[in-house]
Formats: C-alpha cells, structure tokens, sequence
C-alpha cells in the first residue's frame, strides 16, 4: 500500500499537499491510492509475489492477467459502495471506504478508471484525437470530478471546466512518456496527426526525435496548453486553499509543457520533468491570471 502511495511523488502536480485541511488530505490520498493502484494493475507494475491478486480473491499468478485482476478489484470496489458481499479485501479499498461513505461519493468515477484500464488491454493505438479524448473520459476527467465533490464544490460548469483540465494533464503525460508508452506497445499520439506530421511508429522508437517527431510533440503539446488555458477559470471559480490547490494543477501541466519546450520537444531520450522553482512559477502565474468568479 505504502509502495503505491509513494509514487505520488513522482507526479506533475502536487496530490495532497501539506496545507489542505486534514480531511481533504484524507480523501485525496485514498482517491490517489485507488487510481494508481488500478494504474498498476493495467500497466503490470505491481509488486512482485501476487499478494494483490491473493487479497483479491485470486492465485498469486492472477497477478499477470491485468484483466482477470481489473474484474476482481472491480468486484471488490462494489464492496466500498455495499453492493457485494462483505467488506473490501484490499487495504486501499479498505481505506477508501469511509472518504466514500463521508463524501457521498458515487461508483461512477471510481468504474470509469477500471474501464479506461480495460481499454488499455485491448486499444493500444487512437486514430483520431477524438477517440483519444473519449478514453481521456474514461482515464483522466473522473479524477477531477472526484476532487470536486471531495471538497464539496462541484457544479455543471466546474465539471466541464475539470474536464478540460483533466484531459490536457492526461496528454501532457502522453506527450512525456512517448518512450514508455511505445515501450508497452501503446501509442497514444493520435494516428491521424501522426500521418499529418509524416511520423511513423519506428521514428517513434529512435532514441532521439527527429524534425518531425519534435513537430509532432510540439503540436500535442499546444493541444494540452490550449485545453489546460480553457480549464484556467475554474481555479478563480473556488477560493482559499482549494484555489490554490487547484492552480497547483493546472500550473504542473504547465511547467511539463515548459520542461518539454526546453528540451526541444525532443522526449524520446525520456520524460522531461519541471524543476520545482519551474512548477512554483507557474503555479503564482495561474493565480495571478485564472479570472475570478464569485
């Protein structure tokens, strides 16, 4: 459980910062335990020795059939909302139960993500970048959704604004981890772009980017910036600590933006990562330019 946690460090944005209410960091952490550890499980990162798949219910070499362990931890996620038997097996359920029970938060968003990792097993290439937002439905925008009716501000517009945030964080981290992603036999850069920019699959597996590799990224790049500047006034649309948390989100997509700017678009070699002094300049940016409402 703790090993799933710890990754929180590695991510473009802040996940439950130090200065959020308690409760809030509660719900957060449980909310980014459950989407990284379905994230593992899709990806096949989880820890060795199938212990996930025997709290699970499973054999411990379940742990190598990504969509046999999606079905039981779905199962086990209906646990969380009473609608199976028992209690949840896993600890991050386990944990996760009372931040839903607390929040009255709905299977919805949770389902989406074991959905979008389903996808994953069986999609491993988006011909059009409208079925690549559609999975981004599916992978990203519930995460916003469930931050929103964790702090107990969501709202038609905001869930829209959230959406627009979500998508363009989901294709920043596409546009850094070209390398990985293809390294798992999945592309997520559009193929009709990739047509567009007269890139194919091999010049993707270079360990360097060519001109039209670094056209390619700079162009999905402007997508991600255009969407993360249409999502910008939901951060003036809250006050206090969550507008700053917010702004911490939006201000990491764009400090990944920039690290992928200086590094020339060119992420092959591996994910361009923002510096901190970069992260917290985009962050006082965000504040000052998200239009306030309210």
């Amino acid at each position: 459980m703790s090993a799933t946690l710890d990754k929180a460090a590695a991510e473009n944005f802040p996940v439950a910062p130090a200065f959020l209410p308690r409760a809030w960091r509660d719900g957060l952490t449980a909310v980014y335990g459950y989407a990284r550890l379905v994230d593992d499980i899709g990806d096949g990162d989880l820890a060795p020795g199938g212990h996930d798949a025997v709290l699970l219910g499973l054999e411990p070499d379940a742990v190598d059939d990504p969509l046999a362990m999606l079905d039981a931890f779905e199962t086990d996620l209906l646990r969380v909302f009473g609608s199976a038997d028992g209690p949840p097996r896993h600890p991050l359920l386990l944990a996760l139960q009372p931040v839903v029970r607390d929040h009255g938060l709905t299977p919805e968003p949770f389902l989406g993500l074991i959905e979008a990792n389903r996808q994953d097993q069986r999609v491993t290439r988006y011909e059009t970048y409208a079925d690549l937002a559609a999975y981004c439905e599916l992978s990203a925008n519930p995460v916003g959704r469930l931050v929103l009716s964790l702090t107990g501000t969501s709202t038609p517009e905001r869930i829209r604004l959230s959406d627009s945030v979500c998508t363009a964080l989901q294709i920043v981290e596409h546009v850094q981890d070209v390398a990985e992603d293809l390294g798992r036999d999945r592309i997520y850069l559009p193929a009709e772009d990739m047509r567009r920019f007269h890139v194919s699959e091999a010049d993707l597996a270079a360990p360097s980017a060519g001109a039209s590799v670094r056209s390619l990224i700079a162009f999905e790049a402007e997508r991600a910036r255009t969407l993360l500047d249409e999502g910008l006034p939901l951060v003036g649309s809250v006050h206090g600590r969550l507008r700053l948390l917010l702004a911490g989100f939006v201000g990491g997509g764009r400090a990944a933006l920039r690290a992928v700017t200086a590094a020339g678009f060119d992420v092959l070699p591996g994910p361009p990562k923002p510096t901190k002094s970069g992260l917290l300049r985009e962050v006082a940016a965000v504040l000052r330019t998200a239009p306030r409402k309210g």
